[in-house]
C-alpha cells in the first residue's frame, strides 16, 4: 500500500515537472513571436506603417478569446495576457521609427 503523502509528492512532483517544460515552451514560443514582431515592426517602419494596427488588433484579441474558450482557459486572462504582448509590440514597433 502507498503512503498517501508519497504519492501526492509523486504526482505534485509530476505536476511541476510539466509546468516546467510548459512555461519553457511558452518562454521560446514567445521569444519566437517576438522575432517575428520585431520583423514586422522594421518593415513598418521602412514604409512609413503606423505601429498599431487597431483592425487587426481587434481580429486577434477575439480570435484569442475564442481559442481560449476551446482551449478552457479564461477568456479575460487571455484577453489580458495578449493585449500585454500587443502593448510590447507598439512599444517595440514605436522604437523602430525613431
Amino acid at each position: 500500500m502507498t503512503n498517501p503523502v508519497t504519492q501526492a509528492a509523486t504526482l505534485l512532483k509530476e505536476h511541476r515537472e510539466s509546468i516546467d517544460r510548459l512555461d519553457a515552451i511558452l518562454v521560446y514560443t514567445l521569444g519566437e513571436r517576438f522575432k517575428h514582431t520585431q520583423a514586422v515592426g522594421k518593415l513598418k517602419a521602412e514604409h512609413d506603417l503606423p505601429p498599431s494596427d487597431p483592425s487587426r488588433e481587434a481580429a486577434q484579441i477575439a480570435r484569442l478569446e475564442d481559442l481560449a474558450n476551446e482551449a478552457d482557459l479564461d477568456p479575460d486572462f487571455a484577453k489580458a495576457f495578449l493585449n500585454f504582448i500587443i502593448q510590447e509590440v507598439i512599444r517595440h514597433h514605436r522604437k523602430h521609427q525613431e
